[in-house]
């Protein structure tokens, strides 16, 4: 897909229904990790939460492999329950 001197790109028409942006629909453009993202304007609470859940995805990513894995869910709930 090549963009045009004037910056215009066409939405595959996939992308578009599955989006639900339909002819003379807004939408909004935003940044997000380094993505150009467009969303439905109106959207953007599912959008909000979407990041949300993306930073969600991301944290549980760095703290994957990091517990100790010779705990016993008995001892890691006698643990919690002492303090």
């Amino acid at each position: 897909m090549r963009v045009t001197s004037k910056g215009q790109v066409t939405i595959p028409r996939d992308l578009r229904e599955l989006a639900g942006i339909a002819p003379s629909s807004e939408v909004i453009f935003a940044i997000e990790n380094g993505k150009i993202t467009i969303t439905r304007k109106g959207d953007e609470v599912e959008s909000r939460e979407r990041r949300r859940l993306d930073s969600f995805l991301k944290a549980l990513d760095r703290i994957e492999g990091t517990g100790d894995q010779s705990l016993r869910a008995d001892e890691v709930m006698s643990v919690t329950r002492e303090h």
